[in-house]
Formats: C-alpha cells, sequence, structure tokens
C-alpha cells in the first residue's frame, strides 16, 4: 500500500486534539530542538557546587540530543503501521547516529480501537490535558499518533522517553490517570506494548528490542 502523507502540523507545536484530525501528529519538544548539535562539558572549580535554579531547561544528554534531532524525520514505512510490528512499522534503518555514542530509550506504543457510539471530544480534551502534562513532567523526546486504518479503525501512537522512569513519572500524573479511565470505556481495544531503543558504540544505527524489565536509560 502507498505510503501515508507526511504530517502537516509543525512538530514543535502543541498537537491538536480534535475529532476532525485526519493527518498523524509529531511531536517534538521544541526547547530541546533549539538546544545545538552538541554541549560543551560544564567545568566547575572544586570549591564551587552547581547552582541550583528554578529555570525549567531541559535535563539531556549528548545522545539523545542526537536521537532527538533524527526524530524530525520519523515516519511509519507504509499505512498498515497499526497492524505491523514495532520494529518494521518506522523508519528506524534511516537513523544515523555518532559511532562513538551509546544510549537506549524507553518506548510505549498504544495499539488501539475506538469503540461504536463513544465520547470522542471528552477522550481527546482528555489527552490534550494528558499530552501537556507529560511535557511538563519532562523527559519526552517523541510522540508520535496516527489515524485509524480505514475499514478495521485500529490505530497506533507512540511516545518515546529518555528512560522509563521519566515515563512512569508522566503516567502517574492526575491527568494522565483520568486519560487512562476514560480509554477504558471508549476503547474496545487498547494494548500497550513497551520496547528499548537502542544505540551502540562503534555502530551508527539504531535497534528495537523487547523491553524485558529493570530501569532503561537515565
Amino acid at each position: 500500500m502507498s505510503l501515508p502523507r507526511p504530517a502537516k502540523n509543525d512538530p514543535h507545536a502543541l498537537p491538536s486534539f480534535t475529532v476532525a484530525r485526519r493527518e498523524p501528529v509529531l511531536y517534538l519538544p521544541p526547547l530541546i530542538s533549539g538546544l545545538p548539535e552538541r554541549l560543551p562539558p560544564v567545568v566547575l572549580p572544586d570549591n564551587q557546587p552547581p547552582v541550583v535554579t528554578e529555570t525549567r531547561l531541559p535535563d539531556i544528554d549528548p545522545c539523545s540530543l542526537s536521537l532527538h534531532k533524527a526524530l524530525h524525520n520519523f515516519k511509519p514505512l507504509d499505512s498498515e503501521y497499526a497492524a505491523t510490528p514495532y520494529e518494521e512499522a518506522f523508519n528506524w534503518d534511516e537513523f544515523q547516529l555518532p559511532i562513538d555514542e551509546a544510549r537506549e530509550w524507553y518506548c510505549v506504543v498504544f495499539r488501539s480501537r475506538r469503540r461504536a457510539g463513544s465520547d470522542s471530544q471528552a477522550l481527546y480534551d482528555a489527552d490534550k490535558k494528558a499530552h501537556e502534562e507529560a511535557v511538563r513532567n519532562g523527559g519526552l523526546l517523541l510522540y508520535w499518533f496516527g489515524v485509524p486504518a480505514p475499514g478495521t479503525g485500529l490505530n497506533l501512537a507512540t511516545c518515546i522517553w529518555q528512560s522509563r522512569k521519566h515515563a512512569i513519572a508522566a503516567n502517574a500524573r492526575p491527568h494522565h490517570v483520568t486519560a487512562m479511565r476514560l480509554a477504558m470505556h471508549s476503547y474496545e481495544v487498547y494494548d500497550l506494548e513497551r520496547y528499548v531503543l537502542r544505540k551502540s558504540a562503534g555502530s551508527t544505527g539504531v535497534v528495537i528490542e523487547p523491553f524485558s524489565g529493570g530501569d532503561v536509560g537515565w
């Protein structure tokens, strides 16, 4: 089947959660996008402790910043992504990161199908608040949300986090809990999958592996 049209939304703008949306959503936190390709090391004198401020700047390592830049080109390989294994559904093979960097990230995948007659707008409103809450939580590198497949109604959404701890913290926030409760009544299919996105030193590519437990990232 032909490739889906690329998302038209600004990837740095908060996505629109509306019933009328007909294109996939790609969201990348804008503050991270504005950082330089390489962050210089900060060296403080031995007798000077780090300065603690109220500034909400992102805490991001160089390898995650490299991934974030690559994720601007994140896209599905065809329109069957909702029924395709995660490692085969997207253009992971096109990602090229610095060869000396090594890192792993935590991926969460949601496969869903709406229940006929469910309240769409109430769910979209809850999703919008949960998304804004996750951004404020920190650690989010990518949010991508597709559109229901014609015929089956199956859909897929995914988040990529700097670490599993970031994802767990976001999932415990009140708006996320509300959205999950609504989802239980609004979807007849709602499956969660978890993966590790891994970049090894000595290779420029990345691999996707099923999450098998433990901490991921930092």
